[in-house]
């Protein structure tokens, strides 16, 4: 199982102690369904849920995809997208899974922008592809995904024809209604339901999350038996002590309540950088309500020590760390010798890389402690779908656990709607004449 060490965070055990009774009140609420929110609890139980039918059923679209498409573009934003990417780059080589190898096509993404060039270099890009589609979104009418997916059907059904269109265009989205619900149903597209009960940024572990990961050819068994011994591991008989989940979640209040209003989320592999994306989103949509919560960020290290290492070592002390640590990875590097040594590392000679990018680290996480920013370490045996499907249930129930804590609600995001609203005013959306006008007069003054 994955690893927590709060040790160098530092909060003291009896601190951490002094928690345990609120943090299994918060649990309980969770799991009675007492909480704010309590119509978005559908993430609780959902890895020990999946059926063997319901896999198979994926795995077979997934097969459908691989056999008729050389690249297939995923449509989404933010929960519709980031959880999929975050694990099909994770578990990926670095420098193959945008190439079609024979077996798994090319895996684009779109929909989580509203960039003119994206999306022209996209649709010149598939040209001469013979791709498909799968387009992830509740509604149908959030902006960035309606636009991409409007250009991607229309050239789909143009360059393969109706008839391969509807074979390789898939829709996952509402059970009865919304946009894309009444496409797909006109259509007569694969569909798969987006459950009611489960939020955008907890639903990577729902079709959202691994059909996209199943076409790219990684083990999505595996990523759900992961999930589902963790949610083993953290559930409400399982000792405060031992409740991983439980314990972060303590750490990162006992921090805030303490001054530290930003978590820095680090990671020392490259594969992880949108682990972190997904990462931010379920945090910060999640706990970012009433003029509260900690802001979470993230660096890529050592990378990010050479532009952001100056401020964390010596900026407002605001901060604290968050460190996910791979202890063994797959491959092996090992530092050669040179003759000439103009570069002075040959005491590296014969050392793997990794020995070297681990002493970074522990280096890296002295000198940040030893410069007031509080550490902590997630430690993972090794990158693989049955350890990322861990760490996704991890950071989940510790989500629903801090917010608890924290006071908020953590299954909504009234916030998201500011921004809309004003932009469907500016564009003349009909319906929005009273924000136009009202718009129009304040660009006025």
């Amino acid at each position: 199982m994955i690893k927590l060490d709060i040790s160098k965070a530092p909060v003291s055990a009896e601190k951490v102690a002094a928690y345990e009774g609120k943090v299994k009140e918060a649990q309980k609420a969770l799991e009675n369904g007492t909480c704010p929110g309590n119509d978005f609890l559908g993430w609780l139980h959902l890895p020990s849920s999946i059926t063997a039918e319901f896999m198979t059923e994926l795995q077979n679209c997934a097969q459908t995809l691989r056999d008729n498409c050389d690249t297939v573009v995923v449509a989404g934003i933010g929960g519709s997208y980031l959880g999929a990417r975050a694990v099909i780059e994770a578990l990926s080589n670095s420098f193959q899974w945008l190439i079609n190898n024979g077996e798994n096509p090319t895996i684009l993404f779109a929909g989580n922008n509203i960039g003119e060039d994206y999306l022209y270099e996209l649709t010149e890009y598939l040209k001469d592809k013979k791709f498909g589609v799968i387009n992830i979104s509740k509604s149908g009418t959030t902006t960035e995904t309606a636009l991409a997916f409007r250009l991607l059907k229309k050239q789909c059904e143009q360059q393969r024809g109706k008839d391969m269109a509807k074979k390789v265009i898939v829709a996952i989205t509402d059970a009865k209604k919304g946009a894309a619900r009444s496409t797909a149903d006109k259509e007569g597209y694969t569909s798969f339901i987006i459950p009611d009960n489960v939020g955008g940024r907890f639903s990577v572990l729902t079709p959202v999350g691994l059909l996209p990961i199943a076409v790219a050819g990684l083990d999505i068994a595996k990523l759900v038996k992961g999930a589902a011994d963790m949610e083993l591991a953290t559930a409400l008989n399982v000792p405060y002590s031992e409740n991983i989940s439980a314990q972060y979640a303590v750490a990162r209040y006992a921090q805030y309540t303490e001054g530290k209003k930003i978590e820095i989320l680090a990671n020392y592999q490259p594969k992880l950088h949108f682990i972190a994306e997904w990462w931010k989103q379920l945090y910060g949509e999640s706990e970012g309500k009433d003029n509260k919560g900690i802001y979470p960020a993230s660096v890529d290290l050592t990378t990010d020590l050479h532009s952001m290492g100056q401020w964390i070592q010596e900026g407002e002390r605001s901060i604290f760390e968050t460190v996910i640590s791979v202890e063994n990875p797959e491959n092996k590097v090992l530092f050669p010798f040179d003759e000439e040594n103009l570069d002075g590392l040959n005491f590296l000679a014969g050392k793997r890389v990794d020995e070297v990018n681990k002493m970074a680290e522990l280096g890296t996480q002295l000198a940040h402690v030893d410069g007031g920013v509080p550490c902590i370490r997630i430690s993972i045996d090794r990158l693989d779908a049955y350890h990322l499907g861990q760490l996704i249930y991890f950071f989940e129930l510790a989500c629903g656990l801090y917010c608890q804590l924290l006071g908020v609600n953590a299954f909504n995001q009234p916030g998201v709607e500011a921004y809309k609203k004003n932009m469907f005013a500016l564009l003349g959306k009909p319906g929005y004449e009273k924000e136009t006008e009202a718009i129009k007069a304040r660009l006025a003054r």
